[in-house]
C-alpha cells in the first residue's frame, strides 16, 4: 500500500448560509475547486470530493454522491472511506468550507504521517482542528463512529493517544464558513 489520498467533505446543504458551500465562489473559485487544489498541491493522490446536496463536477477529483447527505457529516466521511481505492495507506480529509486550510498544512500531515503517525490532526492554539489525517487501518472504526454532524470527532476523543497534533497556526487557519455573515467577514479581508 502507497499513497495518501484527499477526501473533501462537500455534501451539506449549507442551511445557515443559505445555499451549498460547495459552489460558493470566492476569487472566482468555487470553494469545492478550492479545497481540491488544496489537498492535490499538499501532496495527495487520489483526491475525492463527497457530494449531496447539490450537483458537483470538481475540477481534478473524483465526485462520490452521498444519497444520505442530509443525515449529516457522519454518512458523507463513511461515503467516502468507502469510495477510497486499496492501495492508498491513508487519507488527509478536509471539509469544504475552510479556505485557509492550506497545501502547506496537508504536507505536514503527510510528513506526520511518514515519520509514522497513524493519525495526525491540524492544530491550532493547540486545539485540534481540520484537517485530519488517518491511516487505512483505523478507516472501519471511523467509519463505525461517524454519525450525524460528527465526523471522526468521537473516534478521535475516545483514542487521544494515537493522535499526533501537528501545530498548524503559522500556514493555516480552520475557520468556517457557515454563515452568511462569515463569508462576508471573509470577502471584506
Amino acid at each position: 500500500m502507497s499513497g495518501v489520498a484527499g477526501l473533501l467533505l462537500a455534501a451539506g446543504a449549507g442551511r445557515r448560509l443559505g445555499r451549498p458551500k460547495a459552489l460558493v465562489e470566492i476569487g472566482g473559485e468555487r470553494l469545492v475547486d478550492r479545497g481540491v487544489r488544496t489537498l492535490a498541491d499538499g501532496g495527495c493522490a487520489p483526491v475525492l470530493v463527497v457530494t449531496g446536496a447539490a450537483p458537483v463536477e470538481p475540477d481534478g477529483a473524483t465526485a462520490v454522491h452521498n444519497p444520505d447527505w442530509a443525515t449529516g457529516m457522519g454518512s458523507s466521511l463513511r461515503a467516502g472511506l468507502a469510495a477510497l481505492p486499496d492501495e492508498c495507506a491513508a487519507v488527509v480529509v478536509a471539509l469544504v468550507d475552510q479556505p485557509d486550510v492550506t497545501a502547506a498544512a496537508v504536507r505536514r500531515l503527510l510528513a506526520a504521517h511518514a515519520a509514522g503517525a497513524s493519525v495526525a490532526v491540524a492544530a491550532y492554539g493547540g486545539e485540534p482542528r481540520n484537517p485530519v489525517l488517518l491511516a487505512r487501518e483505523h478507516f472501519a472504526a471511523v467509519a463505525e463512529s461517524a454519525r450525524g454532524d460528527r465526523g471522526a470527532r468521537a473516534f478521535l476523543r475516545a483514542r487521544p493517544g494515537l493522535v499526533t497534533p501537528v501545530p498548524c497556526d503559522d500556514v493555516a487557519a480552520p475557520d468556517d464558513l457557515d454563515t452568511a455573515a462569515d463569508l462576508a467577514a471573509y470577502l471584506a479581508r
